[in-house]
């Protein structure tokens, strides 16, 4: 029986207590607690007792949940959760489900920082935050995102994992030949850089001599052509050794693209941090360690530097492998400034020990391919024209321009990222050798501010005005305006079109979401993603320019309206605070040539009503106002209202 009062009232009071204790006794079956009683020994059961019927009360339905819960300890509790999200991530990032691991650490981090704890104060939740932050800022996850759908270059594996990884046969095993080959190569080749024939650099030549191996070493002397006037010339501007060409040959068989597992990146395999000591930015649109020749002159100045500290070639080449710091740490540990008893000594990094051997190895190989049998066919070099194109650019458009092709764009541009190249006035566009003059003629039917979206179509048999416009979803009359064609007349097979397209789906303004990283400020990532600190601030509700490591940051790359440079050419400056002009009827115009008008969203506004108000077109404000592509209009956003055409 349930309890509700002490007192000790007989009579009424007694019964009305009852009555009471029957209500709330009914109260507590729809409403069950958990209770402990006191232990007391059951009576014993007469035997002749049947069991009572259940009470006729309706099943309850659903998941009960108690009102009392004993709560495990919550920073425990908080580090397994995190945990077994990250646990997760790994075993899908192993799997190569990439955005399920992307998903699974942010799950992780969120708890981490969403759970109110001074994480920096648990030292379990400190290290478990460092630990998956790490993790998701490796370029080792970053290589493979491809979020927007729009990265213009694939990464390719760095061919000095691969050749690490091998298990290089002793050499007792070793053609008893091969060492006098080599050591006669060496009496009789010309070699600016020392070249020393011992065992560990005979077992990578034997290597190298394999099926696997000299194929490994065929690239990149095939691919070296395209690269070896350029890597010379630079080398030799530097006043560096012309066989320092071979740390490239080694690293990355002269791919821009190539990535290494730790994230090294390009033919000279910089790590990001080494690549901004150097001058080699990366950025949302491009990324400079894959720019050839950038990273040529970069790479022959870190070693310049390396050289200058520790005065050995060999040891330069091995810190420019794992670090100056490493070695530097090798030499004081052991009294000796000589990679070969570093080496003997086994107190350099694995990778660092056989880095030198590798390079000296194909070095070897390469000044006498044919006395090691191995053939090959050099490409020829890449020739190309430099042209400015001032202001970003769809390289779709420039392909269609100078009747190339992407991957060839691609090709003379490892750099770029995207479809798109930078706001940037002196970014360099190399394009076909024989191109540059036909492609300023030619971009110049075409106003600046339309080369994200305006493309260009050469018609083909049979084709007409309608299907064109059908293709690239605009309409035909359009298409006819911008080419001042008369209604009606067939298309021309052969002739180049322009296309007034509404957007492009490479240009900035898509929504991101980027994690900060320790080294980040918020100049930093306004830098990288081409945008300004006050935009930053204003997408993610910050009071000041501090942003803390881990935090989510919303970012529409290239900012939410067009550049400064992609202002029309022969306009005057834009007046935000002006008024459209009203008709007869009292809307407001915006006549074509006029200035931008800044527009305030209100409640209620769709951008069918602002553009019917302005007399403009739907696609018009989204051209001017790119972040409309990824997401709706929305209460107080700050449209720019561009004439329509």
């Amino acid at each position: 029986m349930c309890r509700r009062g002490q007192k000790s009232t007989l009579g009424l009071l007694l019964a009305a207590g009852m009555l009471a204790g029957l209500m709330g006794c009914e109260d507590s079956v729809r409403n069950p607690v958990q209770v402990h009683p006191i232990q007391i020994a059951p009576p014993a059961v007469r035997e002749s007792s049947p069991p009572p019927d259940p009470l006729p009360l309706a099943a309850i339905r659903g998941k009960i949940t108690p009102l009392v819960v004993f709560a495990p300890d919550g920073i425990e509790w908080l580090a397994a959760q995190s945990q077994a999200a990250f646990d997760a991530g790994e075993e899908d990032f192993r799997a190569g489900r990439l955005d399920n691991a992307r998903e699974e650490f942010d799950q992780a981090l969120d708890q981490l920082v969403a759970s109110g704890f001074d994480i920096d104060a648990d030292p379990r939740l400190g290290e478990l935050y460092r630990h998956i932050v790490e993790t998701m800022n490796s370029d080792g996850l970053e290589t493979n995102r491809d979020g927007d759908g729009i990265l213009a270059q694939k990464a390719t594996p760095a061919p000095i994992d691969e050749i690490a990884e091998i298990a290089i046969p002793e050499t007792e095993n070793v053609d008893p030949n091969l060492r006098g080959r080599a050591e006669g190569e060496v009496s009789s080749i010309s070699h600016d850089l020392p070249l020393t024939v011992n065992d560990p650099v005979l077992a990578y030549v034997n290597y190298f001599k394999t099926a696997r191996g000299s194929a490994i070493v065929e690239t990149g002397l095939r691919r070296a052509g395209r690269y070896r006037e350029m890597v010379q010339r630079v080398l030799g501007e530097e006043g560096m050794p012309q066989d320092l060409i071979y740390l490239a040959q080694a690293e990355s068989a002269f791919l821009p693209q190539a990535v290494s597992k730790a994230g090294a990146r390009g033919m000279w395999q910089f790590m990001s941090f080494a690549g901004r000591k150097y001058g080699l930015r990366k950025t949302w649109w491009v990324d400079e360690r894959q720019d050839p020749e950038k990273a040529t002159r970069a790479a022959a100045r870190d070693l310049r530097d390396l050289y200058s500290q520790f005065g050995d070639w060999y040891l330069a080449m091995a810190a420019y492998n794992s670090g100056a710091g490493a070695v530097q740490h090798a030499i004081e540990r052991t009294g000796y400034a000589d990679f070969w008893e570093l080496y003997h000594r086994n107190v350099l990094p694995k990778e660092t020990k056989n880095y030198v051997p590798i390079i000296l190895a194909l070095t070897l190989i390469s000044k006498d391919p044919a006395r090691y049998g191995i053939e090959f066919e050099p490409e020829p070099p890449l020739k190309a024209d430099a042209v400015k194109p001032g202001q970003p650019i769809d390289l779709r458009l420039v392909a269609e321009t100078i009747d190339s092709d992407l991957d060839t764009l691609r090709a003379l541009n490892p750099q770029l990222l995207r479809l798109v190249t930078p706001a940037d006035p002196e970014f360099v566009l190399q394009l076909p050798a024989g191109t540059a003059e036909r492609f300023s003629a030619e971009i110049a039917a075409i106003p600046a501010e339309k080369w994200l979206s305006w493309r260009r179509h050469t018609v083909g048999p049979g084709e007409t005005l309608s299907g064109v416009a059908k293709r690239y979803h605009v309409l035909p009359a359009e298409i006819a305006r911008a080419n001042e064609l008369q209604g009606g007349a067939p298309l021309e097979e052969g002739k180049k079109l322009i296309i007034p397209a509404a957007h492009s789906d490479a240009a900035a303004g898509k929504l991101i979401r980027y994690r900060v990283r320790r080294t980040d400020t918020i100049a930093s990532i306004a830098d990288e993603f081409d945008v300004s600190v006050a935009e930053l601030r204003k997408w993610n509700g910050l009071r000041s320019n501090h942003v803390a490591k881990g935090v989510r940051l919303r970012i529409y790359p290239g900012g939410m309206s067009p550049s400064p440079q992609a202002k029309p050419r022969e306009t005057s400056p834009t007046v935000a605070s002006a008024a459209p002009r009203s008709d007869s009827s009292g809307s407001p115009v915006l006549e074509a040539g006029t200035s931008a008008i800044v527009h305030h969203v209100k409640a209620g506004e769709t951008l069918w009503s602002i553009a019917r108000a302005y007399q403009t077109t739907v696609e018009a404000i989204q051209s001017g106002n790119r972040y409309l592509f990824s997401r709706p209009l929305q209460v107080g956003d700050t449209l720019t209202i561009l004439p329509s055409h």
